[in-house]
């Protein structure tokens, strides 16, 4: 304990925060390369073992299990003007700013006038306005729109002031602009630009009075065949029986500039934990730890599922991960810090360790902030005074720890990270926010748990992750009574990042929308339901059980509306009925 801090550093994490930041980090882009190469000189220089980038196509056609790969994707130029009596007015710039392009813009140079629509998700958002030849101006993401806009009536570009995640900040300041996305997959390509909501309410006043606003959109931009980049590195175990197992610290590299919480904070923290293991086993502070402590930083949720595909070793290597994405947030971004349970279908002793070294976090940091005194204050000269106060908390979706806890994995995984954030996905999203006290008791916490986890007995022996029953709230009867099983292949989560494998072969199938997709809960929604209902279709539970599990864990279910959802698994190919 004293020797990790004493050596953590949350000003070494922040300086590597401050070099990552400036990289609009698309996947498959030039700026994404950079930061992985960034990232891999790191990892050498700090002594790491094995350290490399591997390197996997991405081309909109091949698949990685459930995930169809994503083209990469860069731009040269995009700039938004309005033209007004013969003269031009930037309004958006991609050198500046590259957060206003909306991720998969197309090419092009137009000069069209300004149509409202609203959120621009409905045809009667449409109704009575003359879009055709138009740019539209919409309240949703851009790719939530360009179907209908572009698609059905015509319209040759966006304009979206699509806000951030909704938190109760939400619309507070109307300068920040969202990070946007249009359809990677969308046989309707175009272009999207981004602004703020003091942009978007000036457009719709002149817009409302009669005024005609006239846009000219140049963009060189596009997709491109390219590669998943996901840099790796270990500190090998010493124990010749189980070194060859490992733990894995993972975060995502992928982000728009400057992503400085999101999730610059996790790949600078996991490389501060990387450097102060690698220094102090390697100067005989620590001795070497049983098994193999991995760091693997990769784009975000489908670099996850192509990697575990494309390279099963590591699946089968890997005994349980650490994922950190948002771990550094300061005051300003109102975050709250969170170390994440896994879900309810893969229960596990790892998800206790980080949380008892959290709670010696939350002891010692509340003394220091009340008395000015304690044993391990972990405070950075650079960083604030504040207690942790971290949270124990139930699962949540959302980031690269589903896919290892997927049934197709049923890796473990333990999830560091802020939420709410209200700069999370915006131009405010900046190093300054970033605050160097909690990235050092992240990388407390994180490097902790690892050295801790990697001598664990129990780690890797079939006692974590052992099959969880419940008790059946009903007798069951009739398709209460079926058991499915999820088939080997395809392996991943069937939501993966930019392609949605049910979505698109329940379609094929004709398949109507399942109901689970759509259930509201207690405590989750329809994407939570449906990812643990195909990690509880293990080939032993009915689906009386599967449902009564649901119930359990996000509040009640109706039998009929899981069987359904099992059903269109069953179709598409996904699980098997047994007898």
């Amino acid at each position: 304990m004293a020797a990790l801090a004493n050596e953590l550093s949350g000003e070494t994490a922040k300086r590597n925060l401050e070099v990552i930041v400036q990289y609009h980090r698309q996947r498959g882009s030039r700026g994404y390369h950079s930061a992985a190469e960034l990232v891999l000189e790191r990892a050498k220089a700090y002594g790491l073992t094995d350290a490399t980038m591997l390197r996997f196509p991405a081309d909109g056609k091949i698949f990685y299990g459930t995930q169809r790969s994503r083209p990469g994707w860069d731009t040269e130029q995009a700039v938004l003007f309005e033209v007004k009596g013969g003269a031009e007015t930037v309004i958006a710039d991609y050198a500046a700013e590259p957060i206003v392009l909306a991720e998969d813009s197309e090419s092009a140079d137009v000069t069209a006038d300004l149509v409202d629509v609203g959120d621009g998700t409905k045809e009667s958002d449409y109704a009575g306005k003359d879009v055709k030849g138009k740019i539209v101006l919409a309240a949703t993401q851009a790719g939530a729109v360009q179907d209908m806009a572009v698609g059905k009536f015509g319209a040759v570009g966006i304009v979206s002031y699509a806000q951030n995640q909704k938190t109760a900040w939400s619309g507070e300041n109307e300068n920040l602009i969202r990070w946007g996305h249009l359809d990677t997959f969308s046989m309707n390509k175009t272009f999207a630009f981004m602004v703020s909501l003091k942009t978007a309410h000036a457009m719709r006043e002149r817009l409302a009075a009669g005024e005609t606003i006239r846009l000219h959109a140049q963009v060189k931009s596009g997709q491109h065949p390219g590669f998943y980049e996901i840099v790796t590195a270990t500190i090998p175990g010493a124990d010749p029986r189980v070194k060859d197992q490992e733990f894995a610290f993972t975060c995502h590299l992928d982000h728009q500039k400057p992503g400085a919480n999101d999730n610059a904070s996790g790949c600078s923290t996991i490389l501060e934990v990387a450097r102060t293991l690698q220094k102090l086993i390697g100067n005989g502070t620590l001795a070497r730890p049983a098994r193999t402590i991995r760091f693997i930083f990769s784009p975000e949720v489908e670099g996850t599922i192509t990697l575990l595909n494309a390279r099963p070793d590591f699946a089968k290597r890997i005994k349980a991960t650490m994922h950190m994405d948002m771990v550094g947030g300061g005051p300003e971004t109102k975050a709250v810090f969170h170390v994440t349970r896994g879900p309810m279908s893969l229960p596990s002793f790892v998800h206790d360790v980080p949380w008892a070294f959290a709670q010696w976090v939350n002891e010692q940091s509340y003394q220091f902030a009340a008395t000015g005194k304690a044993d391990y204050p972990l405070v950075a000269p650079e960083g604030g005074k504040e207690p942790l106060r971290a949270e124990d908390s139930a699962f949540t979706m959302g980031s690269d720890h589903e896919v290892y806890q997927d049934s197709s994995f049923a890796i473990p995984a333990i999830y560091l990270n802020d939420w709410p954030d209200r700069y999370i996905h915006t131009n405010f999203d900046t190093a300054a926010n970033i605050d160097p006290t909690k990235l050092k008791r992240a990388a407390f916490i994180g490097a902790a748990s690892a050295y801790y986890l990697a001598n664990d007995s129990r780690l890797g022996t079939g006692t974590v992750g052992a099959p969880l029953s419940f008790p059946s709230s009903a007798k069951a009867e009739g398709d209460g009574l079926l058991v499915f099983q999820r088939l080997e292949h395809p392996r991943g989560p069937l939501a993966g990042f930019g392609y949605d494998y049910f979505d698109d072969h329940a379609k094929a199938a004709g398949l109507a929308r399942p109901k689970l997709l759509d259930h509201e809960g207690l405590r989750g929604a329809g994407e939570d339901y449906a990812y643990e209902a195909l990690n509880f279709a293990n080939g032993t539970r009915n689906a009386q059980q599967i449902s009564d599990a649901l119930s359990a864990e996000y509040g009640p279910v109706p039998l009929a509306t899981v069987v359904e959802y099992l059903r269109a698994l069953e179709t598409i190919g996904v699980v098997t009925k047994k007898p």
